[in-house]
């Protein structure tokens, strides 16, 4: 292959996305069309952007420490993943983490509402968190930092990005916290 042929190789055509990227655009797409249809199935009332902490202060006290925890984790897991590894702080911010997805997916089993009384799709992603979390500290303590690294990106993706995505479903307490309807 010529010179030409490489470089045009390289900067013309587009590289094939990761599992990540292939999984969170799956999930933005699943949301839009989720959202779509509950927004049509209510008359497609007007969606206006605003802020009203109503519903979160008069939730109950379980769904107050599932959200405390879940935007706890989720800026510690930004500083973490955009921050240097393997630090001291690292760690202390890492095992704080921990702690914070632990109680946001362990406090989830005590909400239900999706499916009635019972649990629902994004329960599995809080008992694989409550599995993945302990696995994902043993492979650090064994040094395997490339398979650390990889489930607890994971966790974050799946039990925080995705799931978050999911809790701003039209008609749920987050959604109605930003949008009026």
């Amino acid at each position: 292959m010529t010179d030409l042929a490489q470089t045009f190789r390289r900067f013309v055509l587009p590289r094939r996305p990761g599992r990540m990227t292939t999984l969170l655009l799956i999930a933005a797409i699943a949301y839009g069309v989720v959202s779509w249809m509950i927004l049509n199935s209510a008359g497609n009332p007007p969606v206006r952007f605003r802020i009203d902490v109503t519903p979160f202060l008069q939730a109950s006290f379980v769904i107050k420490l599932h959200v405390l925890g879940a935007v706890t984790a989720f800026a510690i897991g930004v500083v973490l993943l955009r921050g240097v590894k393997g630090s001291g702080l690292h760690r202390k911010l890492g095992y704080t983490w921990v702690a914070a997805m632990a109680v946001t997916a362990v406090s989830s089993f005590f909400i239900t509402g999706l499916n009635g009384a019972n649990f629902s799709f994004i329960h599995g992603l809080s008992a694989w968190t409550v599995i993945g979390l302990p696995m994902g500290i043993a492979v650090a303590r064994r040094k395997n930092i490339r398979k650390h690294s990889k489930d607890m990106t994971n966790m974050f993706v799946g039990g925080l990005l995705i799931a978050g995505l999911f809790t701003f479903l039209p008609g749920r307490m987050l959604w109605s916290i930003f949008f009026a309807v």
